[in-house]
């Protein structure tokens, strides 16, 4: 008889980590789409080939995607405020590339900030309860 393996208990995640997840990963995609543009535009400088502008969108798209992986440490969300700084540099090229910025910037802004609030304000409410799962007195 084959014995059954019991299922592996996830990591918990934070709304910090899950939101800026969420919102990275969205932005991978725009930010491939970015590169298409840069490309069809033909926006890079005379001597660098338009294909580039591929190449860049590609592996901005893939950082995105890791970093998306990476955001549950601190430095990860660095990476990720890096990468929005990136494309922010990209309006310089396109110009609409601003407004792509200014949403997912504003989105990570609200997932890394609020998320974060939220994470610290779960844990002090998880602090206030007991092992029976009833809540201390907290009023003062």
């Amino acid at each position: 008889m084959a014995r059954e393996r019991e299922p592996r208990m996830r990591r918990a995640r934070g709304a910090q980590e899950s939101l800026a997840s969420i919102v990275l990963s969205f932005e991978a995609v725009i930010a491939f789409l970015g590169g298409l543009t840069i490309y069809g535009l033909r926006a890079l400088p005379e001597p660098i080939p338009a294909w580039w502008g591929i190449v860049a969108g590609v592996v901005v798209a893939a950082l995105m995607i890791v970093t998306a992986r990476l955001v549950r440490h601190r430095w990860g969300i660095g990476l990720g405020w890096a990468l929005q700084v990136l494309v922010a540099l990209g309006a310089f090229l396109v110009p609409a590339l601003a407004l792509v910025a200014l949403i997912f910037g504003g989105m990570y802004a609200y997932a890394t900030i609020k998320g974060g609030a939220l994470d610290r304000r779960n844990a002090r409410l998880a602090a206030t309860h007991d092992e029976d799962g009833t809540q201390e007195n907290t009023e003062r």
